[in-house]
């Protein structure tokens, strides 16, 4: 019993050590010619997605605090898939932070974060990991996915800007 219990306290104490370590992030900048105000009104069109956006659609709800959202983020060719998310904060022209997942498991903190730099706009995408499964997965492909998200929306920001639209 004695036993028992000190491969239960083992167990747990790897468990709490996984958790506590199982931090990871990704991060990508891109500048844009281009107001802040132009940027944001690509970035929170979600409707044109599919348009230009070859990471991600939005599948269900409104980009609102408090909504919740689901998307299709594709990673690459091969993997798709559905991620629900609960809207943080909206700061118009400068932030649009999201967060999801599964607590203790892996969770995400995601955001898009806007600063103007002369005339031109600096597009920050950051998203943290938290969780157990965090040890175990490589983000680099996420990582990628969110550096083709940013080439993506500088094209399609900079293509109206020249055009003289919004």
């Amino acid at each position: 019993m004695k036993k028992l219990m000190y491969i239960f306290i083992g167990i747990l104490v790897i468990l709490v050590i996984l958790v506590f370590t199982g931090n990871k992030s990704v991060h990508h900048e891109i500048m844009i010619n281009a107001t802040p105000e132009k940027v944001w009104n690509v970035l929170t069109e979600m409707n044109d997605y599919p348009k230009w956006n070859p990471t991600m659609e939005l599948l269900e709800g409104t980009v609102q605090e408090g909504n919740k959202v689901k998307y299709k983020f594709t990673q690459d060719e091969n993997t798709k898939s559905e991620i629900g998310a609960t809207v943080v904060q909206v700061v118009p022209n400068k932030l649009l932070n999201q967060k999801g997942g599964v607590p203790l498991v892996l969770t995400f903190n995601h955001k898009y974060v806007l600063e103007s730099i002369g005339n031109s706009t600096k597009v920050i995408i950051h998203e943290d990991y938290q969780g157990i499964g965090v040890n175990f997965w490589n983000p680099k492909p996420v990582e990628e996915a969110y550096q083709r998200l940013n080439f993506a929306l500088k094209e399609r920001v900079e293509q109206f800007s020249n055009l003289g639209n919004e």
